[in-house]
């Protein structure tokens, strides 16, 4: 197993600590996945969406991040972060040949745009940045609860989400 099984903590300039195991190296920050979301907020309700779309049990929705060793079995498997293991970078930001195959082709399609926006500012930009502009653009502008990735309405007050992030 390629994976880091200990992790060290950013600081962000506004005091937020970052767990590094939510860095993924495709540019999808595990920090605003859905999963993660539903694992960390046990809400039963998307756990059980969720796994029909990853063909699961909702039990099995855990997660802590693709780069610890808790992660679902799509995590483990991935072609990307395997690829960027193996090239010893942290992630998609710092490859040369980004975009390639590996996103080009990535299973969920869904999640490409995704990627793509993510990876490009994480270039510009310091780890902590780029987690900081992650977790703003999945926030609610009315209460400011946090949401994943793709959310339509904010879980805790209603308010219809931005469907893509700034």
């Amino acid at each position: 197993m390629r994976l880091r099984v200990n992790f060290r903590v950013l600081q962000v300039k506004n005091g937020m600590k970052v767990n590094t195991n939510l860095l993924a190296p495709c540019g999808l920050y595990c920090g605003v996945c859905g999963i993660y979301f539903a694992d960390k907020h046990n809400n039963e309700k998307l756990k059980r969406r969720l796994a029909e779309i990853y063909g699961m049990k909702p039990e099995s929705l855990k997660c802590n991040g693709c780069q610890s060793n808790n992660t679902i079995m799509f995590c483990q498997s991935c072609k990307i972060r395997n690829c960027v293991s193996d090239r010893r970078i942290s992630g998609c930001h710092q490859c040369s040949q980004f975009p390639c195959e590996n996103i080009n082709r990535y299973p969920f399609k869904v999640a490409i745009p995704f990627m793509l926006r993510s990876t490009s500012f994480r270039k510009r930009k310091t780890d902590a940045e780029w987690v900081e502009w992650e977790e703003e653009n999945w926030r609610c502008k009315v209460c400011g609860a946090p949401a994943f990735r793709g959310a339509k309405r904010c879980h805790k007050c209603g308010n219809e989400l931005p469907s893509v992030a700034k």
